[in-house]
């Protein structure tokens, strides 16, 4: 399938994923008819089913619409979803397409001039400053996003006008961002991960010279200064540099932080000249090094020096990345995303310089078994630098129990003494009991259910 014309009913296998409920969300803007699967009600599903797309929680087939046409249908999946699923099984024997979302994201995105962010982390806060500095100049645009923007309040900006732009995040899981054929792209960084796909760094490297290739001929590609990766010569796009205290095409200059405020000031050097006297709302020194990255995609889409500064001023954040949920005299919760090693380090180092001499607890659920064997001497050296460390029992997400891998064979690697291997009711007690200063939680399972309860811990508290 080439394109999505004559399509008027949409299905989607794992519905309540981050990137599918966008492309729910975006059928349904434009008038077809959405319904779907997932194993788990959430906050996502909710607002999904408000916004009038019916969803079911079992593996049933009895629940797929019967209704539709099957030549006016396509059925979208995640690939996180098990082989022996009863519903994905069911369509792969029927006489309706069916795709990745990573292919229904390209079909979409191709068309337009697409401006994608890749990367092993950072995508998603990237993507979503980018957005927000277009969506306000003149040509605007569209966003699928791979979280929920409190500018926006959805993961899906919907463009204003026929906008030529369209942001998008370039997942490398599964390969997916080799659907893309972007105008612009930026890649944050190229670490190993995913090694349950990929078995190595050089194929993940391979993939991403292989991303790269497909930006259009008179695009333009922005890589991070420093990191391990060489696009000379893999792409026809003209290169640029980033980064936030290197010398590169663009970059810091002047950072200072106002410790007040909490927020970051500096001007910023372009290949045009120096934007002075911005300033990022949005506390936290890798969200700094993300601005940069993301300034430079606005202003090589014709985002003007003035449309930049606002963008960076009035960004908002994203739930779950470097999300301030609670801040008083006493106390402050911290709750991200982070879920690989370089993450975990990024992210504690940024709320140390954030909040110099204050104790820092973390509470960490690693993701995945594989994720967890791979790198657990790397987990343990990035919480080793908290003062005091929790762990949580670890999610499985699609995997399936690996023999002798779980939390412990992070937590029995670290040096730290303050540290505890608890379960999360454990966790909340600890909270509720000791004289915490700063806490964090992080992790990409469902360590996002725990908030709610720790900041009413500390409201009481305070």
């Amino acid at each position: 399938m080439k394109s999505l014309q004559n399509i008027k009913n949409v299905y989607f296998l794992g519905i309540g994923g981050i990137g599918m409920s966008a492309l729910a969300r975006y059928f349904k803007f434009t008038g077809l008819n959405v319904a779907g699967y997932d194993r788990t009600q959430t906050v996502l599903t909710d607002n999904l089913q408000a916004e009038g797309i019916d969803i079911h929680f079992e593996d049933d087939i009895r629940n797929i619409p019967t209704k539709w046409n099957p030549l006016e249908t396509i059925a979208v999946y995640t690939p996180a979803l098990p082989d022996e699923h009863k519903e994905l099984a069911w369509f792969k024997e029927q006489p309706i397409g069916l795709f990745k979302r990573a292919k229904v994201l390209g079909l979409i995105s191709n068309e337009k001039s697409g401006v994608a962010v890749a990367g092993t982390h950072g995508k998603t806060t990237v993507s979503t400053i980018v957005a927000n500095t277009l969506n306000n100049t003149a040509n605007g645009c569209g966003a699928f996003l791979g979280g929920i923007s409190k500018n926006f309040e959805s993961n899906l900006l919907l463009p204003k006008n026929e906008s030529p732009w369209i942001v998008v995040e370039a997942d490398e899981f599964d390969r997916s961002f080799l659907h893309l054929k972007p105008q612009l792209a930026l890649i944050t960084s190229v670490d190993a991960d995913h090694l349950d796909i990929y078995g190595n760094k050089e194929k993940i490297v391979e993939s991403f010279e292989k991303f790269i290739s497909q930006i259009k001929p008179d695009g333009k590609l922005v890589v991070k200064k420093g990191i391990d990766f060489d696009a000379v010569g893999k792409t026809e796009a003209e290169i640029y540099s980033y980064s936030i205290k290197e010398d590169a095409d663009f970059a810091t200059v002047n950072l200072q932080l106002n410790t007040a405020g909490g927020f970051y000031q500096f001007d910023l050097k372009t290949p045009d000249g120096i934007i002075a006297n911005c300033k990022l709302n949005y506390p936290g020194l890798v969200n700094v090094e993300n601005a940069v990255g993301a300034s430079a995609l606005a202003l090589l889409a014709g985002a003007t020096a003035n449309e930049i500064k606002a963008g960076l001023e009035n960004y908002q954040g994203v739930a779950r990345r470097f999300d301030i949920r609670l801040k008083n005299e006493k106390y402050v919760y911290i709750d991200d995303y982070a879920h690989h090693p370089e993450e975990l380090k990024a992210v504690i180092s940024s709320v140390k310089a954030l909040y110099p001499g204050r104790k820092v607890t973390g509470i960490f659920q690693p993701h995945l078994y594989s994720r967890t064997k791979d790198f657990s001497t790397g987990f343990a050296a990035s919480l080793d630098l908290l003062d005091t460390a929790i762990i949580i029992p670890l999610y499985p997400a699609r995997e399936e129990p690996m023999k002798g891998v779980s939390s412990e064979i992070i937590f029995n690697q670290m040096k730290l003494e303050d540290k505890h291997l608890v379960s999360k009711e454990e966790t909340l007690e600890i909270l509720q009991t000791r004289d915490s200063d700063v806490v964090l939680t992080m992790g990409a399972g469902d360590i996002d259910r725990m908030v709610k309860n720790i900041e009413e811990i500390f409201k009481n508290k305070s």
